[in-house]
C-alpha cells in the first residue's frame, strides 16, 4: 500500500495512538500516567515524552503526580531510568514552554502590527 504523505512514520504513529485511545477504557489521567510509566520502563528518548506533554496538560496532571509515578516505579525500573526520564520530562516541558512563549510573542507582534495600521 503506497502512501503519498510526506510524514508516513508520524502518520502511522498518530493512527496507532488514536486507535489505542479509542479501544482503551482508562480515563485520560490514568492513560497518560500509564503511558509515562511505560516510557520510563523502556528508557524512551526525549521526543517520546514531548509527544505526551500536551495530553498531560489537557488531563490536568500536576508535576507532583508525574513525580509520584516516578517514585512509584523507581524500585521496579531502577534509578538510572528514573533519572533519565526526569531529565527527558524536564526538557520536554521546557521545550513546550519555549514554544508557547514564542507563539505568544508572534501573536503579540502581529497584533501590534495590526493595531499600528489601524
Amino acid at each position: 500500500m503506497a502512501t503519498t504523505s510526506e510524514t508516513p512514520v508520524l502518520d502511522t504513529l498518530a493512527a496507532m495512538t488514536v486507535d489505542s485511545i479509542d479501544r482503551c477504557g482508562l480515563d485520560d489521567r490514568t492513560l497518560i500516567l500509564t503511558r509515562l510509566a511505560a516510557l520510563v520502563a523502556m528508557d524512551a528518548p526525549g521526543i517520546s515524552y514531548l509527544a505526551h506533554v500536551d495530553p498531560a496538560v489537557k488531563a490536568n496532571l500536576t508535576a507532583e503526580q508525574l513525580q509520584d509515578v516516578l517514585v512509584a516505579i523507581a524500585p521496579v525500573v531502577g534509578t538510572a531510568r528514573v533519572m533519565s526520564a526526569a531529565s527527558h520530562i524536564t526538557k520536554a516541558l521546557g521545550f513546550t514552554i519555549a514554544l508557547a512563549e514564542a507563539e505568544a510573542a508572534t501573536i503579540a507582534e502581529a497584533d501590534a502590527r495590526h493595531r499600528s495600521k489601524s
